[in-house]
């Protein structure tokens, strides 16, 4: 724009690059706000004319015939309250991880000790005030009112408040980081978790209700809680000196693992793309665990050699959990740019064997590493800050694809078509065994 200082420029805004040089009434930062809301905007009217192609269809495949009779659908779609799909497609994707799914449905609804509501179960709500939140209670009442096939899509309304109460980078209606929000929604309901529940320790809750033995938990800040039980993993970090061969370790619990997707492959966008070799699921847990040298901005500091010194690093899983979250690392960025790796990466929808990376494998049973899909966030778009979040989840058998307030049946193969971002794999003997909880 003429009325930016001379040095001053705004590159484009659908090619994702970082403004420099603003003035100081950060005119540049309003012209990329605005060039944003235009494309949100244009992106979202273009949804709402597909759901409107959609809509007797969607309604129509409530009703689908298996094996010749018929069915209900039963799934609910979750309403898009401003530019809120990444949340949508985090809470259906957890929805459909039937362990932690089921714990929480099950939990009995906050009581709220005063007044006319005395002794009597109810739910926290936004008239309640802002010192009756509970991000546990009304992620809770989100998951009861998912894949109960009383209406097409549910509006968050609730939840979504108390995201913003609690979780100050939420607040306001710009698109969010999907793996951002769940790493924080997860840590926040383990949080909330820990405390007490009605008078009851929700540890006992933890043991009584969800059948999940001591030993399955992983503690990270504090006690353990189904958050912990389901998603907690440990990594232990090798580092070993070059000059004097001191090995250092340590272990780190994780609730996902951020993968990069190795830099020879960035070029490779689709999956029919024949120049040189298909980026697998594989190859980024390779790079993630493989023995690397650390560069000078990275030196160890040795304790033998009393000094920072080169060094390598390598990782090794001690302990695998039983929904293993893997975090594709599409979003990098530099001094000025934000860039997209919008890489294709062939995954597989089951038998992923996570046993060549353990710290001990000898110690694992047969099945004990394998692990199959269940659910996988996609990121459409060219930007962190822009662009449209679905899911993929699979259902009784089905695969359905949740568009925030629009759910279609889908197959096998569009899915493993999918440019995933963020994958959710299911423990097989815990999906064996979760039938009996």
């Amino acid at each position: 724009p003429p009325s930016l200082a001379p040095n001053t420029y705004c590159l484009h805004y659908r090619c994702d690059d970082f403004v420099v040089n603003d003035t100081k009434l950060g005119l540049v930062q309003k012209v990329r706000e605005h060039l944003q809301n235009l494309e949100n905007s244009a992106f979202t009217a273009d949804r709402h004319r597909k759901r409107k192609l959609l809509e007797n269809s969607s309604l129509n495949s409530k009703l689908l015939k298996v094996n010749g009779s018929t069915t209900a659908l039963c799934a609910t779609g979750l309403r898009n309250l401003g530019n809120t799909c990444f949340m949508n497609a985090i809470l259906q994707s957890l929805s459909n991880i039937h362990q932690f799914c089921c714990y929480f449905k099950e939990l009995p609804a906050v009581e709220l000790r005063n007044g006319k509501t005395a002794g009597r179960r109810t739910y926290h709500t936004r008239s309640q005030g802002d010192n009756n939140v509970s991000l546990v209670e009304e992620f809770r009442k989100t998951l009861c009112a998912l894949w109960q096939g009383s209406q097409t899509a549910f509006s968050p309304e609730s939840l979504f408040y108390v995201v913003w109460k609690i979780m100050p980078n939420f607040r306001g209606y710009q698109q969010q980081d999907a793996h951002e929000f769940m790493r924080y929604l997860l840590d926040h309901l383990h949080l909330e978790l820990q405390g007490g529940f009605n008078g009851v320790s929700r540890s006992v809750i933890l043991q009584e209700n969800s059948g999940l033995s001591a030993s399955n938990k992983c503690c990270i800040n504090g006690a353990s809680t189904v958050v912990t039980a389901i998603f907690g993993g440990i990594l232990q970090n090798e580092v070993n000196c070059l000059i004097c061969g001191t090995e250092s370790r340590k272990f780190d619990p994780f609730l996902d693992l951020s993968l990069d997707i190795p830099s020879q492959f960035r070029n490779k966008r689709t999956k029919n793309q024949e120049n040189g070799p298909m980026c697998t699921l594989r190859d980024c847990l390779r790079s993630f665990t493989d023995l690397e040298e650390l560069d000078e901005t990275e030196l160890y500091m040795c304790h033998k050699c009393k000094k920072k010194q080169k060094s390598t690093k390598k990782f090794w899983i001690q302990k695998l959990p039983k929904v293993l979250c893997l975090h594709l690392k599409r979003f990098h960025w530099t001094e000025y740019l934000r860039n997209k790796v919008d890489t294709y990466v062939e995954f597989p929808l089951r038998d992923l064997d996570m046993k060549c990376y353990l710290l001990e494998p000898e110690n694992s049973g047969p099945e004990s590493c394998l692990y199959d899909l269940a659910a996988v966030v996609v990121h459409h778009g060219s930007g962190v800050g822009s662009g449209h979040y679905t899911a993929y989840a699979t259902h009784e058998g089905r695969w359905f694809h949740f568009n925030d307030s629009t759910v279609t049946l889908t197959d096998e193969e569009t899915v493993v078509k999918a440019k995933a971002y963020i994958l959710f794999y299911v423990d097989r003997q815990a999906k064996s065994g979760s039938d009996k909880l």
